[in-house]
């Protein structure tokens, strides 16, 4: 006997389920409720873990195993996935329409292929001839185990992979993807949800590790329901400015690694190629005694990135003062502007203010904060740092700089590429137990004392 499907109306913005329409959702969405029909769950779920039952197991009696990583091929993604695949493993990535995120996955499948591994490549918006043509381009030789399907039905997409039993599957984009179990369109939040749910089967079962491209909303945000991301291991997301050929990509969420790992890109003729020197990228183009400009860092995942952050600051000529910034939080800018004038004396009420972070990068944290507000002062002051000088801290409403993360690696770092001191928080110089000769390390405690450090 065939299952009647039963309607339910499906929130676009969050995904919440309502058996009637409702004007306004929970999460407080007005219209977006949208009328989907779904089947009821088989008594015989297939998505259950285990088929004991409810028989719970002692914590300290379970086993552990070791994660057998799979090399992509590509030293950069390794870093950011935590040393490379995981057999079983889902990971979502995302990022703008022509960010490189097709080039990636056409690199780590080449990569993996070559090594005598069957991979699968799905594609539910460009065809076999168009996948070829990027192939030719970025990968050179393209190795016999390397599948290539253009598809959107995610039952024909279970019957390949039964058929060719592939070690690695991409599926791009999960939001082109459709089951036969529903009524409603691809991309879709029953449809993403559903679709997300067959692909963690695929994966854990047959112990496949799977890459799964996601459309992102203007905002920059996952389009589709908020549940892929829970129920994937890793997601992942590509940035980068297009009129640059920079690209960084981030860990958002990582089941088997750290989330604050970067891995950094350029995008060239020939595909994506690895950047080493991540801090002599974005620091390239740097002259000493520059007014307003002001080196940074920040520590992440597993090594420092420096980078360089700029600062104008003119006359206003329109009657009121413009706060503009480019990489960094604008709340945050108007926080150490206020912090300058009250605690430095500095009259920025007339001017116009502009700082940018150098090369693209959106660094978090608050360890900018100091470097931010040098920058600002050397342009106010037209005074450039007299050696080439590193700024490290936050700064709090009192005008006191709290410590920074990682201080003593970010110092080695820093003397390795030949900066002559580092202006940070007094409170980081006690971690410093091996101070380097050729680097004079200046701890100051509030931001007065920082700004006569530097124009000294």
């Amino acid at each position: 006997m065939a299952k009647k499907a039963k309607t339910i109306f499906v929130c676009q913005e969050c995904g919440y389920e309502s058996p009637t329409w409702m004007g306004q959702c929970i999460c407080g969405a007005w219209n977006s409720f949208v009328e989907e029909k779904a089947l009821p769950p088989a008594k015989e779920d297939a998505r259950r873990r285990t088929s004991e039952g409810a028989r719970p197991s002692k914590l300290k009696e379970v086993g552990t195993r070791e994660y057998k990583r799979l090399d992509t091929g590509i030293g950069e993604l390794n870093r950011v996935l935590g040393g490379g695949l995981v057999r079983g493993s889902l990971v979502l990535i995302s990022g703008e329409p022509g960010i490189g995120k097709s080039t990636i996955i056409i690199q780590t499948a080449s990569n993996i292929a070559k090594t005598g591994k069957r991979v699968l490549y799905v594609s539910g918006e460009e065809s076999e001839e168009q996948i070829k043509m990027r192939a030719d381009r970025v990968c050179g030789e393209i190795p016999e185990s390397l599948f290539v399907l253009p598809e959107t039905n995610l039952e024909n997409v279970e019957t390949a992979c039964e058929n060719i039993k592939p070690e690695f599957l991409i599926i791009d984009s999960i939001q082109t993807m459709y089951s036969d179990e529903l009524d409603s369109a691809p991309g879709s939040v029953s449809q993403v949800r559903t679709c997300g749910n067959k692909l963690m089967k695929i994966g854990k079962t047959g112990n496949i590790p799977i890459f799964i491209v996601a459309h992102v909303t203007k905002s920059g945000d996952l389009a589709g329901p908020k549940t892929v991301e829970h129920l994937v291991d890793c997601v992942l997301n590509f940035s980068g400015e297009r009129d640059q050929e920079l690209r960084i990509l981030r860990s958002f969420k990582n089941r088997f690694g750290t989330t604050s790992e970067i891995g950094a890109f350029i995008m060239a003729e020939d595909g994506l190629q690895e950047v080493a020197d991540i801090s002599g990228t974005f620091l390239e183009g740097k002259t000493e005694e520059t007014e307003g400009s002001v080196t940074a860092a920040v520590y992440e995942g597993s090594r420092p990135v420096m980078f360089e952050v700029q600062a104008l600051v003119t006359p206003s000529n329109i009657g009121f003062a413009r706060r503009t910034a480019v990489g960094a939080d604008n709340t945050r800018m108007s926080m150490i502007l206020a912090v300058l004038e009250k605690k430095a004396g500095l009259q920025l009420i007339n001017q116009d203010v502009y700082v940018n972070i150098v090369g693209g990068l959106k660094p978090e944290g608050t360890s900018v904060d100091l470097a931010a507000a040098l920058a600002i002062y050397s342009s106010h002051k037209s005074i450039a740092a007299s050696k080439k000088t590193l700024a490290i801290g936050e700064i709090g409403l009192t005008g006191d700089l709290r410590a920074a993360r990682y201080a003593d690696k970010i110092v080695k770092e820093a003397a390795r590429m030949g900066y002559e001191r580092v202006i940070m928080p007094a409170s980081n110089l006690k971690s410093i137990k091996e101070k380097p000769q050729n680097c004079q390390i200046i701890g100051v405690k509030n931001i007065a004392e920082a700004i006569r450090a530097f124009a000294r």
